[in-house]
């Protein structure tokens, strides 16, 4: 364990399973205090706010839907009330709806703006309460913001890319309280909801350089570097970690 985060608070949103769940970890191994919000599975949540615990950290589990901008908001300020602070905010939660253009219709749509890109807009705001001078903001986007290599994912992909002008715009703006904002793009996950020996993972596999897919842990490597201090000169950054998905 390092102490590259020591007296430090973070925030992750959907951070009870998958990728959030990883950086949740990997923040809480470098020294942070975390809180975590989730959706529907408590149970879930709760295992992660132990394991947090079992590294020696204070952890918080917040049940909060992404949909709902009163929710977001509300899990930001309960995370300094409760933790004593906040230092750094990463924009995990996100919902994957995926059909063709005349498939989906009004409510998919507004689902997703809302929760992938309305939520992460929100949190930042209410964040910019609570962050001192040198706090970090990280948005989780997706490769396929960049490369859409199957149909149906266009209502996806619009969300994730959407990411990348919340990420400089905001970096430019926070930049004289050096504060950071940037966006990591996942490619190939092993996850739940993405198994690494699912049904498409072979030919999704093979769009990587390497092969394979990522462990949860290595996306929450890179995350937990734009956290640290040593990252204070990288901020309005999109930083893809995909294997060479996007080469």
């Amino acid at each position: 364990m390092t102490t590259t985060l020591n007296d430090k608070v973070a925030l992750v949103t959907g951070g009870s399973r998958g990728i959030g769940a990883g950086i949740a970890l990997r923040l809480a191994q470098d020294g942070a205090d975390v809180a975590l919000t989730y959706r529907q599975d408590a149970e879930r949540a709760a295992m992660v706010v132990k394991q947090i615990e079992a590294l020696g950290r204070r952890a918080l589990a917040i049940q909060a839907d992404g949909a709902d901008p009163v929710a977001v908001e509300g899990a930001v300020d309960r995370t300094a009330a409760e933790l004593g602070r906040l230092d750094i905010l990463v924009n995990n939660a996100a919902v994957f709806l995926v059909g063709a253009l005349d498939e989906l219709g009004s409510a998919e749509v507004e689902q997703t703006i809302a929760v992938n890109v309305r939520a992460p807009y929100v949190a930042a705001r209410a964040a910019l309460r609570h962050l001192g001078d040198g706090g970090r903001i990280i948005s989780i986007g997706s490769n396929v913001g960049e490369r859409a290599v199957f149909p149906g994912l266009t209502l996806y992909a619009m969300s994730k890319t959407a990411l990348v002008g919340l990420t400089r715009g905001l970096a430019r703006e926070l930049g004289p309280r050096a504060i950071t904002v940037n966006l990591v793009n996942p490619g190939p996950t092993d996850t739940d909801a993405n198994p690494a020996d699912g049904p498409n993972a072979a030919a999704i596999s093979g769009f990587t350089a390497v092969g394979r897919y990522a462990r949860p842990a290595d996306i929450a490597a890179t995350v937990a570097h734009l956290a640290s201090p040593e990252a204070g000169y990288v901020t309005g950054a999109v930083v893809n970690v995909d294997g060479g998905f996007t080469s």
